[in-house]
């Protein structure tokens, strides 16, 4: 079984296929790893990672295909090969960090009230945000590279490296989950 091809671009034409094709897509890689990650920082270290794997990597790249499926292909990996690495490890609470900040004179003494604010609209705010974020991962993907990114289901089975048919069931599925967390949320919020 042959690998992709590879190309041999000169170090401007790589420079090229860097800032035209890769780079034009840096927000949607950030949407789809901060969906991933719910978490920033993590999301722009995985976006940065996966610039970095792009341009290492872009010899495997044929120029003038779909970039922005190639760069959601290796952000997907990427991120599932850290879960797996952090998965591993014991979780880790840095105490003295806490402490210090606890201690210092930044800290808000209405902390947990206006947590519990901030959480309450949160869920008022952006409640299909929240339902889509309870999804499993497998399902979250779907509906992000399908509904929120426009991804064809071709396109979607080489990122996610499944058949089409899976793609279809997956996809079936979390919008079936989507619903019916939505129709719960609506139900408590009084709508029939």
């Amino acid at each position: 079984m042959e690998g992709p091809k590879r190309h041999s671009y000169s170090d401007s034409k790589k420079m090229k296929i860097f800032n035209g094709e890769f780079l034009p897509h840096i927000d949607s890689m950030y949407n789809f790893a901060y969906r991933l990650t719910f978490d920033d920082d993590e999301a722009k270290d995985l976006v940065q990672e996966t610039y970095f794997k792009a341009f290492r990597f872009i010899d495997s790249f044929q120029e003038g295909t779909n970039a922005k499926a190639w760069l959601f292909r290796i952000l997907k990996n990427s991120f599932i090969n850290d879960f797996r690495k952090k998965s591993k490890e014991p979780a880790k609470v840095d105490y003295q960090e806490v402490e210090t900040y606890y201690n210092s004179d930044d800290v808000d003494e209405h902390i947990t009230v206006d947590l519990r604010v901030d959480a309450l609209q949160n869920m008022i705010g952006d409640e299909v945000s929240n339902a889509l974020n309870a999804l499993d991962v497998d399902f979250r993907t779907v509906i992000i590279l399908c509904d929120l990114e426009g991804f064809t289901y071709e396109e979607m089975a080489k990122i996610l490296d499944i058949p089409i048919g899976t793609v279809r069931s997956r996809l079936h599925r979390a919008r079936n989950l989507l619903k019916e967390k939505l129709k719960s949320y609506a139900q408590t919020m009084g709508y029939k």
